[in-house]
């Protein structure tokens, strides 16, 4: 249970058998072999040591898949950055699980002098882009050129093999860590519930720094079936992609779903190869689902329900419940039933089972389930208590076993398939001096599906816009986690014990609503 074993089983079976494709360049099995153990090699000289962890900042590309295998051949562990982070953010990952190594593409290379500036210590740069190594940075293509292979590290079972960092609830990111094994388990199970075909080509769009795209990235590797890869998400070049390379299979979120049907020139295009597409992040309206189907005629539709914190699937609702029967009895809503692998309850503030048909907090155990959070012993605890990941969900299990997700019990926003922490929203509001209190909500969005809302009192005779504030939170956060509406008030709404209630402030925006969550 290694996550370079799908490498040597192409390099002895099949070694011209085509491997990765990113625009031009195309390469096989044999050919990933050579570069991933020279790249391992390079960076086992530039230091690199076993359990080192080693950072990736940068867009989809075969170089991305590279260096994943890579730093798992070389014994390292892989700590892939957030692209829409701001620089303090990066910085914060890369300090606080001491990443000394950093390989950034030329899409981000405009923050490199801010990373290595305020970096407590400043990474050693590779640059991984097509043209010369800006100054004061390694050359990715030279280091794998010049470098001796190294053999495989065999890295495995409970060694650690990723840090990936969520939101946190105390207002920083969590890293969360997982072995070999949990991500094994992870693409293995996904691929035993919904059988992959020989021919399967993966078109890889979502970000590779995220967990659902990370296990789609592993299983197809340990198949030693054809990757393609594009740099981030665009309609017409995911049509052509399609077209081009005969795609079998992609993930999508459901934004991507809609702007792709829209798209101009959908029609024109041969999308027949495509069999599968799944979704995830946040539901599927009806609407857009029967657009899809019509669009999309013999498609599978898969939607996968999970968090970074179970690598990631917790479960997923087959195509069976995408048609119209599905639609008609409400099983498209549901987020499907356990995963393989996956054991789940649904229990109440005690960790108590609740009857079926009963709303409580989803919590599961299985191999998938992380090692717990870097260097926080104490939310881990509280995370993993009683040997169980409290997901913060709270649903319901009908009778056929199907869950649906009402509410959160964590205050986490889910705006365009990312998760954003009230807490850091807060914690960046409470730096601009005119900001007395806050409180971070997340209210309905056609398009994102939920949008992050600020309610602020300001500090008495202090003057601040919402446009003001806003601006200062994108000077400290991400910006998909700032604020996209801000409502002034005198004073919150509180609790006897002096806690802000934000039901009381939700409640407005959601009493239409059958659910707590969009």
């Amino acid at each position: 249970m290694y996550l370079t074993q799908g490498l040597h089983r192409m390099q002895q079976l099949q070694p011209d058998a085509l491997a990765t494709v990113f625009r031009g360049r195309r390469r096989t099995y044999g050919e990933l072999v050579e570069r991933v153990s020279r790249l391992a090699g390079a960076l086992q000289q530039l230091g690199m040591r076993t359990g080192d962890r080693v950072g990736l900042l940068g867009l989809n590309s075969d170089r991305f898949y590279e260096y994943l295998l890579a730093t798992w051949w070389g014994g390292g562990v892989i700590n892939p950055v957030n692209i829409r982070w701001s620089v303090p953010e990066i910085v914060y990952s890369l300090d606080d699980c001491d990443t000394r190594i950093l390989l950034i593409d030329d899409h981000f290379l405009r923050m490199a002098e801010g990373i290595r500036a305020s970096a407590r210590f400043p990474p050693l740069l590779i640059h991984i882009g097509d043209g010369p190594a800006p100054e004061g940075m390694l050359s990715y293509e030279r280091l794998i050129e010049e470098a001796e292979p190294v053999e495989d590290a065999f890295r495995g079972g409970n060694d650690l093999a990723s840090i990936m960092y969520t939101g946190g609830t105390t207002g920083w990111p969590k890293g969360v860590m997982q072995s070999h094994m949990n991500l094994w388990s992870s693409a293995v199970g996904r691929m035993a519930e919904h059988p992959v075909p020989a021919d399967r080509v993966c078109l890889h769009i979502a970000p590779m720094f995220h967990g659902a795209a990370m296990s789609a990235v592993i299983a197809q590797g340990l198949l030693g079936q054809p990757h393609v890869f594009v740099p981030a998400f665009d309609p017409l070049d995911v049509l052509q992609t399609i077209q081009r390379e005969r795609v079998t299979e992609t993930l999508l979120v459901p934004t991507m779903l809609q702007a792709l049907i829209m798209h101009p020139e959908f029609a024109s295009h041969d999308l027949g190869s495509l069999q599968r597409l799944t979704y995830g992040a946040s539901p599927i309206s009806p609407a857009l689902l029967e657009q899809a189907l019509a669009q999309l005629p013999g498609v599978e539709f898969v939607h996968g329900y999970g968090m970074t914190e179970v690598a990631p699937p917790i479960s997923a609702n087959g195509p069976e419940n995408h048609g119209p029967e599905g639609i008609a009895n409400g099983r498209v809503r549901s987020v499907g039933r356990p995963a393989l692998a996956v054991t789940l309850r649904i229990v109440d503030e005690n960790d108590n089972d609740v009857p079926r048909g009963t709303v409580g907090e989803i919590i599961v155990r299985g191999p998938n389930v992380m090692q717990g959070y870097w260097n926080k012993p104490e939310e881990t605890a509280q995370a993993l208590r009683g040997g169980w990941m409290h997901t913060g969900d709270g649903a319901y299990m009908d009778e056929d076993g199907y869950l649906y997700i009402v509410d959160r019990i964590k205050d986490m926003i889910v705006t365009g398939g990312e998760n954003v922490y009230s807490a850091e929203v807060e914690s960046a509001l409470a730096r601009h001096p005119a900001v007395l209190s806050s409180a971070v909500i997340g209210i309905p969005h056609d398009r994102w599906g939920e949008a992050v809302h600020a309610v602020v009192v300001l500090r008495p005779g202090v003057e601040a816009s919402d446009e003001q504030l806003i601006e200062h939170c994108r000077q400290h956060i991400a910006g998909y986690k700032c604020p996209k509406s801000i409502e002034f008030r005198d004073g919150m709404p509180l609790s006897g014990a002096g806690k802000i209630l934000k039901r009381d402030l939700r409640a407005p925006y959601w009493k239409d609503k059958a659910r707590a969550v969009n």
